[in-house]
């Protein structure tokens, strides 16, 4: 997944910008196979599809953030750091509960420290780039409460364009963007560290590592569920007695090597995703 104001990736390849290696078993039927994956029998065809799905994600996130206040890059680098940046910050868990309460589902009242701003922005990866995103009302929602008060029009407006009802016909979702019936969609960020790059008074630059799982789970799918590793970079600003999304953007990896894992069933992928909800992020 990659998300951008510079427009840079805002072409007709969709969210994503590098390429993602993704391995997928021998043979026909079931997408997802029971059968251990092989390191050399991916047709190009499969290859395709499953980057396809990644890289429409992305780039469409890009598109929406075009035309935006273009610093993403610059803000996240500028400025005096308050640690070392080639320093090794680890996240470690601090032991003091992030938030007290959430609104819409989405964390909130995040306090005004680096330990706030850090799980601030790893909560908020997790809306940006969630199958929610994709829901005109749910994604709604989530623009008012990530973003700072000045940008929720203008967010409302880009995103409501870039997952348009052709975007989400694209990736087999109906104009709400809901599956086909038997079908589920997946769209899950975890965050795997954080990383301050600036905090001064009412802003803070942070970076989010996040790997993610996109596609549709179902028998008859297409575009089978995949993973993809990026790193987030998001610009905060204290609102309103929180802190707020004011700019972002997306890039690709670090990514490992992909493990040799026997590859799960349709139908488990889809339990997992029921049976298995998120959480809440600290630092």
């Amino acid at each position: 997944m990659s998300i951008g104001e510079d427009g840079g990736y805002g072409d007709d390849r969709g969210p994503g910008t590098g390429q993602t290696r993704t391995r997928l078993p021998d043979g026909e039927g079931d997408p997802y196979g029971a059968a251990r994956r092989s390191r050399s029998g991916l047709s190009s065809r499969n290859l395709v599809t499953i980057v396809g799905v990644v890289v429409l994600l992305i780039a469409a996130i890009a598109f929406a953030n075009r035309g935006g206040s273009g610093n993403s890059e610059t803000a996240a680098g500028s400025g005096d750091t308050a640690k070392d940046p080639a320093a090794a910050q680890p996240t470690a868990p601090t032991g003091t509960k992030p938030v007290t309460g959430k609104n819409g589902g989405i964390a909130s009242g995040f306090a005004k420290t680096q330990q706030g701003a850090e799980s601030a922005a790893a909560n908020y990866a997790v809306a940006l780039v969630s199958a929610n995103i994709l829901r005109p009302n749910e994604r709604h929602a989530i623009v008012q409460q990530v973003f700072v008060p000045a940008k929720v029009d203008e967010m409302q407006t880009k995103l409501n364009a870039a997952y348009s009802v052709e975007f989400l016909k694209k990736l087999g979702l109906d104009a709400n963007g809901n599956a086909a019936q038997g079908m589920t969609y997946v769209s899950r960020t975890v965050p795997v560290g954080t990383k301050l790059v600036n905090l001064a008074g009412d802003t803070a630059n942070l970076e989010v590592w996040c790997t993610g799982l996109f596609g549709t789970a179902g028998a008859q799918s297409t575009n089978p569920v995949t993973s993809s590793w990026f790193t987030m970079r998001l610009q905060l600003q204290w609102a309103n007695g929180d802190w707020k999304v004011d700019g972002f953007s997306q890039q690709d990896g670090p990514a490992p090597v992909n493990g040799d894992v026997k590859t799960s069933g349709a139908d488990q992928i889809t339990k997992a995703v029921q049976q298995y909800g998120g959480f809440t992020y600290a630092r």
